[in-house]
């Protein structure tokens, strides 16, 4: 074991600090992907050093550990997402000559989205945009906020990081910075260029009082928002909608991805707007589709 000071640190353990070191140093990884895949590889840490003080696991006890995250009532979306920063852990652990094999290449990935994402039909998400007071700076910001997020499918995150300058009014382009600090380039629709455009012509001049700030959404101090703030916003708009269940910032990003793929999207064009790693990850909206195809011939079809 190494030293560091008088106090012991295992392998695991200090192979955990480096990975997280080169994530925030050579990936750039934002804050939260930091903090998920910190506590995502701590909970590894505490179930495997008591059994293997001195050692790296193999595949045996991490077979143990996912069974133990199982036992846990967790979703298979959230074992999956352990399993991937257990693979990226060794991943790295092999890459830096500090194992010679990947222990998590024989651990199989639970089958993700056992349950189908919530969303929000057409006439529901047309009346929470119209929800906001657009009589009130905030409530223009409000209504700005959920045309862009249902327009471009964009993370909360997204959202309320973006700066006055990713927005491109003349091309209609949004960029986006996602994570890992990845950019991809998001179309936006005429009609939520034309509210935002109002937002920043009337609402958000009026919060600033001659203030400056380079966010593109601000709150009534001319502080940039938070995921909080919007998260609430949400909820008391959704209350006016008449929409109390199930409404989360996530609830949108399906709600876009969803309609977008009812209208004739392909996957590709998808997950490249939603800034998906994975095309596994798009791929749920395909189920989201069928179920309402089943959905309509359970209730249409005359022998259902």
């Amino acid at each position: 074991m190494a030293r560091n000071g008088n106090a012991a640190v295992s392998p695991i353990s200090s192979g955990i600090r480096d990975f997280l070191t080169f994530c925030r140093m050579e990936k750039g990884l934002s804050k939260n992907s930091l903090e998920a895949y910190g506590r995502d590889l701590e909970g590894l840490r505490v179930f495997a050093e008591p059994l293997i003080a001195g050692a790296i696991p193999q595949v045996e006890l991490l077979n143990s550990y996912v069974n133990h995250l199982y036992s846990r009532s967790l979703t298979s979306r959230s074992i999956a997402r352990h399993l991937s920063s257990m693979r990226n852990f060794f991943s790295f652990l092999v890459t830096e000559d500090k194992i010679t094999e990947d222990p998590t290449e024989h651990l199989s990935t639970p089958k993700q989205w056992s349950t189908i994402p919530k969303f929000l039909n057409r006439a529901q998400i047309e009346s929470l945009i119209a929800a906001p007071d657009t009589t009130k700076p905030t409530g223009f910001r409000d209504r700005a906020m959920l045309e862009l997020i249902y327009a471009t499918g964009i993370r909360v995150s997204e959202l309320v990081n973006l700066q006055v300058s990713n927005l491109d009014m003349g091309l209609g382009l949004l960029r986006v910075t996602g994570k890992g600090n990845k950019q991809r380039i998001v179309p936006v629709n005429p009609t939520a260029l034309a509210i935002v455009a109002r937002y920043i012509q009337e609402g958000r001049v009026a919060m600033l009082k001659g203030r400056k700030s380079s966010f593109l959404f601000i709150t009534a101090r001319g502080d940039g928002m938070t995921r909080q703030a919007f998260w609430n916003a949400i909820k008391v708009n959704g209350r006016k909608a008449g929409i109390f269940h199930h409404l989360s910032p996530h609830v949108l990003r399906h709600t876009f991805a969803t309609h977008l793929l009812e209208g004739g999207a392909d996957l590709r064009s998808l997950q490249e707007m939603l800034g998906h790693a994975d095309l596994s990850t798009t791929e749920i909206y395909t189920h989201v589709a069928r179920s309402r195809l089943r959905d309509t011939l359970d209730q249409h079809h005359p022998r259902a």
